[in-house]
């Protein structure tokens, strides 16, 4: 995954974070779903951008967490999102996939981060 495609992923869930968030706002019977959802997106935006700005060699491999951080937001807040707006799910268990591919995201950052640099 880019640096750009990171960049490009962290202003689609600020977006996102901030469509959710108005929604919510709004009220309705599952605006704390929506609320969540939105919540998640916002977290993980300046996640993604700041793995998409970092300098090139100071994560060796930021698309693993970058990827792994993306896909978990899909999954998680757009389970929730659905499940709030249409009344239906993304697939059985996709917002528990999506924590736990969120959570390995963030633990692959942490690996990568204490992993010694690479020789210039």
């Amino acid at each position: 995954m880019t640096a750009r495609i990171l960049v490009a992923a962290a202003g689609l869930f600020g977006a996102a974070g901030t469509a959710g968030a108005a929604f919510a706002a709004h009220g309705g019977a599952d605006a704390n779903l929506v609320a969540i959802a939105a919540a998640i997106a916002f977290v993980h935006a300046p996640a993604l951008l700041a793995l998409g700005l970092a300098p090139g060699g100071t994560l060796r491999a930021r698309f693993l967490p970058g990827g792994l951080m993306f896909l978990g937001t899909v999954l998680f807040s757009g389970d929730l999102a659905m499940r709030a707006v249409a009344g239906s799910r993304l697939f059985a268990n996709a917002a528990p996939i999506g924590g736990t591919v969120l959570i390995a995201g963030w633990l692959s950052l942490v690996v990568l981060a204490l992993l010694p640099r690479r020789p210039a």
